[in-house]
């Protein structure tokens, strides 16, 4: 009978111990994401994507001129006409450059713009009136942000509330 009552006694502080623990409960968020799924019909959006594409074709363009460029340069060196080879290697080295500062400029560009659409106060607004509804609904201490979590090395999807949040923004 003793070690029955030791035993009740030992489990009842046990669960008045951990009923007083604070535990915290963590979210994290993928902000890009929710962005992303949020204004992909947006008209800014559309333009930036479609700046993507425009360079990805310029890219790709040049960089098919220069491999033809550098196939006939072989045959060249193949035929033993130096001098043609030459003026080639030129020409291919021309476009390398063009392509090299051309991905430089747009990427700039596309960063610039992409920062832009991300900084939009009124979407931000709105992210977090949605994200402290979800986390109080929820229970959380903290969310945090993916993009800006150096720390986070790694988490559960139990605690990642990205979907809720798109769901929640799109309602």
């Amino acid at each position: 009978m003793k070690k029955i009552l030791a035993f009740v006694t030992i489990v009842f502080l046990s669960a008045a111990v951990y009923a007083q623990m604070d535990i915290s409960k963590i979210g994290v968020i993928d902000t890009a994401r929710v962005y992303t799924t949020y204004f992909r019909d947006s008209t800014a959006v559309r333009n930036y994507e479609n700046m993507k594409l425009e360079f990805q074709a310029e890219v790709d363009k040049t960089t098919a001129e220069i491999k033809e460029l550098d196939l006939k340069k072989t045959q060249f060196v193949k035929n033993g006409d130096e001098l043609s080879a030459l003026r080639l290697e030129t020409e291919i080295t021309k476009k390398t450059d063009y392509l090299i500062e051309y991905t430089r400029s747009k990427n700039a560009e596309l960063d610039a713009m992409k920062n832009r659409l991300a900084d939009s106060d009124d979407f931000y607004k709105s992210l977090y009136n949605i994200i402290e509804r979800i986390a109080e609904a929820g229970g959380y201490s903290i969310i945090m942000s993916l993009q800006q979590a150096n720390a986070i090395l790694w988490y559960s999807q139990s605690v990642d509330i990205t979907d809720q949040v798109i769901n929640s923004l799109i309602r």
